[in-house]
């Protein structure tokens, strides 16, 4: 299904070119600060594949909990309620504070968990509700179809409890994906013909359509992938403080500084929003969104593991070697991808950036049992720096090309 249904109203664009992330916002943002460091703390240690999709599961839930309030804020501007932000804000709180009991099996605290992240959601549908708005680039905004199942998990059990928030993750991403502009409009309308106070306020005509102002939300899509990269920092920094310091710590702390900086230049001075080689403008918030979501987990799972590795100075565990190296082929494979969703790219870069960099690191993961962490970590690095040679080469190569044919 398409979103340009010619039944349904027009979207209505945002005229703000020029927005910065306002001071609510700022704020907002700090509470994903302490959500993905909880988070990123289920990995520690050696984590096993249990805790690797438990992992997953709650980075999914809490950054969709985010997402729904930035693209709030987004559309809201100046007329955003500050204490519906609020609210959600410290039930977000709430969600990162649970988050170690759940990993721990703690009934009580995966029912506040499910029960935050539910009033979370019912707080962004009403807010969408009382704007009688709604949200193309992500209908799960509004759409309670996910939802259910976490209802359902407050009378639940673990495992069964953890599918059932699986399986409400899976109905957001189905919504994002299948449902059209028209099937929005139509929710909307059915949804108020049963609001008896809805009908009391004598509410008419059809709710509007509404879509995100792009510079803005890339921005503020760019600040949660600094947020993860800071991460990554802390995480380094604190495993620093724990040891004794000596060369070959000094040599592990270089690298994974230069490995943190080569992705920062990756995911902003050759990308768009925090993903690696994309351009602006080019793949639809549908699309887009989700890719950022999954960028942004790779690198949360990074950062764990590069704290793991300062602790580990000989050689890395092999969970925790495997760890850093797939989280970083997923980074690049999920690039490849945006790469693949943009028009007029030449298909080499697949071959010679692409596919190169999303093979090495997980060779390097079988290889590499027995190789000090100081290496791994400086090949990772490595491999992070080739895509950015390669483009500016190519940039040098075109920019000649033009000389000599002028």
């Amino acid at each position: 299904m398409s979103d340009d249904d010619t039944t349904a109203p027009a979207p209505q664009e945002t005229s703000e070119e020029n927005r910065h992330a306002s001071w609510l916002e700022l704020f907002f943002d700090l509470v994903a600060v302490a959500g993905v460091a909880q988070i990123a703390h289920l990995l520690h240690g050696v984590p096993d594949i249990s805790d690797l999709g438990m992992y997953a599961l709650l980075f999914l839930a809490f950054w969709t909990a985010w997402i729904v309030f930035t693209l709030y804020a987004n559309v809201a501007y100046e007329n955003t309620h500050v204490r519906t932000v609020l609210a959600a804000m410290f039930g977000m709180a709430v969600m990162a504070a649970a988050v170690p009991g759940v990993h721990e099996g703690d009934d009580q605290h995966a029912r506040v968990f499910a029960l935050a992240y539910v009033l979370i959601r019912g707080l962004a549908s009403r807010a969408w509700q009382h704007r009688r708005q709604i949200l193309v680039d992500w209908p799960a905004a509004q759409m309670s179809l996910g939802v259910i199942p976490w209802i359902v998990s407050l009378w639940a059990h673990d495992p069964l409890r953890h599918w059932l928030w699986a399986l409400g993750i899976a109905l957001d991403l189905y919504v994002t994906f299948a449902v059209s502009a028209r099937d929005l409009v139509e929710h909307q309308e059915a949804r108020e013909r049963h609001d008896d106070r809805t009908a009391r306020r004598g509410s008419a005509g059809r709710p509007s359509l509404a879509r995100s102002q792009t510079e803005h939300l890339s921005e503020r899509l760019g600040l949660f992938v600094l947020i993860v990269l800071g991460e990554g920092v802390a995480q380094v920094v604190a495993a620093l403080s724990d040891a004794e310091w000596d060369k070959q710590l000094y040599m592990v702390a270089v690298a994974a500084f230069f490995l943190l900086a080569t992705l920062w230049a990756l995911s902003f001075e050759h990308g768009y929003a925090g993903v690696p080689h994309l351009t602006a403008g080019v793949l639809p918030s549908r699309a887009g969104l989700p890719l950022h979501c999954f960028v942004s987990g790779c690198l949360a799972a990074l950062a764990a593991a590069l704290g793991a590795a300062a602790e580990h100075l000989e050689t890395l565990p092999n969970a925790t070697r495997w760890l850093l190296c797939s989280s970083l082929a997923g980074y690049f494979l999920l690039s490849g991808l945006a790469w693949l969703g943009q028009a007029g790219r030449e298909q080499r870069w697949l071959l010679s950036v692409a596919l190169p960099c999303c093979v090495l690191p997980l060779l390097l993961a079988v290889l590499g049992a027995h190789v000090r962490t100081v290496t791994v970590v400086w090949l990772l690095v490595l491999i992070t720096l080739w895509p950015i040679l390669y483009e500016r080469r190519a940039t040098k190569s075109s920019k000649e090309a033009v000389r000599a044919t002028a």
